[in-house]
């Protein structure tokens, strides 16, 4: 591939990476994958991500006072998401588009809030993408998702709710913790393991059904919780986690 096109009219400015290949099978765009950069500035992020050496880009990055910048022409397989999995996809580089958000995450104790300029610009170039490619809500998704054992951002920080509100996300109200109910935990087995471990596939994360929690169900329920509840992100599936699956799983339903 040779050649940059800007992609979107939101794009401030163009950075090309050298860090990009061409999309393998045929697939089309059909998801957004959402990042944190975990840099401590967006400069920052641009100088590793502009590096041969990094083997990673994206093909957008969002700063905190809302500039958009290309990397990656959308046309392009970019280097975001990694070894990745969501609603049996295997290479979820070759059918989404990476947006890094510029924010140190969990390099902090307390990661910072994204900011409202912030918000307001992945919003938009949420909605631009989207339109120009067709694609829904339930495809919008956080790097934890697709790579619940290695990542944790966008973060449980990161206000997916005003994705949501927009109509640009997928979510739920939580229920929040706290409420009476059983629970499950690493070393636990039997059907009941089984069963969350088979209503985690089917929202779309790489889950394999064993019926025993192990650490790999572990991470997926955390990240889970990153997005759908944040308030106790812990990789136990508690009353609450289990009662704010079953909300999801009733909406996907009725979706479906």
């Amino acid at each position: 591939m040779s050649g940059f096109h800007h992609s979107s009219p939101l794009a401030g400015r163009a950075v090309p990476s050298p860090n990009f290949s061409e999309r393998r099978g045929g697939v089309g765009i059909d998801m957004i994958v959402l990042h944190y950069t975990g840099c401590p500035s967006a400069e920052s992020a641009l100088l590793w991500m502009c590096s041969p050496d990094s083997q990673v880009s994206a093909h957008y990055l969002v700063d905190e006072d809302g500039e958009i910048i290309q990397l990656v022409d959308e046309e392009a397989r970019a280097w975001h998401a990694g070894a990745a999995f969501w609603a049996g996809e295997t290479d979820v580089n070759s059918c989404s588009i990476g947006i890094e958000i510029q924010n140190p995450g969990h390099l902090e104790c307390l990661p910072p809030p994204y900011p409202a300029a912030q918000m307001e610009a992945v919003i938009a170039l949420c909605r631009d993408i989207m339109a120009r490619h067709g694609i829904s809500p339930l495809r919008v998704v956080g790097h934890s998702d697709v790579a619940p054992e290695r990542k944790a951002d966008p973060g449980e920080h990161f206000p997916w709710w005003r994705l949501a509100e927009e109509g640009l996300a997928f979510l739920v109200e939580p229920v929040l913790p706290g409420i009476p109910g059983p629970s499950l935990s690493r070393g636990d087995m039997g059907e009941e393991v089984a069963r969350l471990q088979i209503d985690l596939a089917r929202i779309g994360y790489g889950l394999r059904k064993t019926g025993v929690f192990d650490e790999v169900t572990e991470a997926v329920v955390r990240a889970f919780q990153r997005r759908f509840r944040p308030q106790n992100v812990d990789g136990v599936a508690d009353a609450s986690t289990l009662a704010t699956l079953a909300r999801v799983l009733a909406v996907l339903d009725n979706v479906a």
